[in-house]
């Protein structure tokens, strides 16, 4: 057969079939996996425009990011070492007011970007005001990102009012309709900042449209306790009551679950993201993603923003997954190195609805595809290079990444980016922020 790409590696893992594949390879035709098939049959069988060999690398699918802020790249370091609502109130909402535009998020996110291309993403779901310029960033750029919809009470540079959101929603959910790599999700912020009439016009237009509703729930104790002081419930009661805690629904963080309420996201079909880092450094509480598991649901993996994590590294996400599941559950076998790696990329597939395309190394799905080298001193001996791949890797050996077969990262260099551009706007925007603040 002919291909446009071949590319041979030492070990492949496809996670959507268990285990590791040595010494296989994997062709490309336009823009989708062709075949995958063991080196030396390759090699005699496969005839390739390109022909990339990768002696000590594991391929992996590309890691999927299912909750992130990009622009607030922008933010990082700002304001650490808060709880959350003290970090909002008193830091990151006055800032936003005072910075957030579309030159501010055009920036934010192309740094965002060039940060998750260097550590092996090649898709993530965004939660910010001007989607459409992060949208815009992303297709520059090439990456696949679900841009959310917002929806939030109060005015933003963004909206005026609650109306003009939803305006600006339809208007740019049509405009994306089409996209080859940037789709739309409904983005209503949360419980505590969204009210009813809303929160029950995006579960209509969420229905017409056929889109996630992405929205954090359940993040810190304080959020539960306002809303049961509010509304005279706890909040997944009160999304419950409205309708929606259904299939659609990505619930963020969920550091605040009862018995019935996991009990609910189960038998609903409701699904998970976990943001373990930002938790942690918030103090947020933690995500009993152990039990979630046994219990059927699909839990997928973000970073949260730069601003509160503080970065964007999707390795670093699931190494932490994996360790604080066993911490918190106090049963080591708890989150295995391959349910992890599941979770950043098949589970936030699934999670975007996108998981037929994307998510796994499989014929017929888009080559979305990194190259990890673990030859390095920090990954050796390599007994199980799935293992070695979470819990000793470092997004500095992320070497390759493809998108629809298009080579973004080339042996670490950004090849749809101007790097030394991105850098020299970051700096200058920590001057002016600085200054003021």
């Amino acid at each position: 057969m002919h291909a446009d790409l071949l590319i041979h590696a030492d070990w492949l893992i496809p996670v959507e079939q268990p285990g590791v594949l040595d010494h296989h390879s994997i062709a490309i035709s336009d823009g989708r996996i062709a075949a995958i098939a063991p080196r030396d049959e390759a090699r005699q069988q496969i005839d390739a425009d390109t022909v990339v060999d990768l002696p000590g690398h594991a391929l992996i699918p590309g890691l999927v990011n299912a909750h992130t802020h990009s622009p607030m790249s922008l933010f990082r370091g700002l304001a650490d070492d808060l709880p959350l609502m003290n970090w909002l109130n008193e830091h990151i909402w006055p800032a936003e007011s005072r910075w957030v535009h579309e030159e501010f998020v055009a920036d934010g996110s192309r740094l965002a970007i060039a940060e998750m291309l260097r550590s092996g993403t090649t898709c993530f779901n965004d939660m910010y005001f001007f989607p459409d310029v992060t949208a815009r960033v992303a297709a520059q750029a090439g990456i696949r990102a679900t841009v959310g919809l917002i929806v939030i009470d109060f005015p933003s540079a963004w909206a005026g009012d609650v109306d003009a959101y939803f305006d600006k929603a339809i208007a740019l959910h049509d405009q994306l309709r089409s996209d080859p790599l940037v789709s739309t999700a409904f983005a209503p912020h949360a419980p505590y900042s969204v009210s009813d009439a809303p929160m029950q016009r995006v579960l209509k237009l969420a229905n017409e449209l056929d889109l996630p509703i992405h929205m954090h729930v359940h993040e810190t104790r304080a959020e539960v306790k306002g809303g049961v002081e509010q509304f005279g419930c706890r909040p997944i009661e009160r999304l419950h009551g409205l309708g929606m805690i259904t299939p659609a629904l990505l619930g963020v963080h969920m550091t605040q679950l009862e018995g019935d309420e996991i009990d609910l996201f189960a038998q609903s079909g409701a699904q998970v993201i976990h943001c373990p880092q930002s938790n942690l450094k918030l103090a947020s509480g933690h995500c009993p993603v152990a039990t979630l598991l046994d219990h059927g649901i699909n839990v997928a993996l973000g970073t949260d923003g730069a601003a509160s994590n503080n970065d964007l590294d999707m390795l670093a996400e699931l190494q932490t997954a994996a360790l604080l599941a066993k911490g918190i559950s106090g049963d080591a076998c708890a989150l295995p190195a391959e349910t992890a790696l599941q979770m950043a990329t098949l589970n936030g597939a699934r999670a975007l609805g996108i998981a037929g395309d994307c998510g796994s190394l499989v014929v017929g799905k888009w080559a979305d595809i990194v190259a990890v080298d673990l030859s390095q001193p920090e990954t050796q001996p390599v007994y199980n290079p799935l293992s070695q791949l979470v819990y000793s890797a470092g997004r500095e050996q992320v070497r390759h990444v493809w998108i629809n077969g298009r080579h973004l990262l080339n042996n670490r260099l950004l090849t749809t980016i101007d790097l030394g551009g991105i850098l020299q706007r970051a700096t200058e925007w920590r001057d002016k922020i600085a200054a003021e603040d």
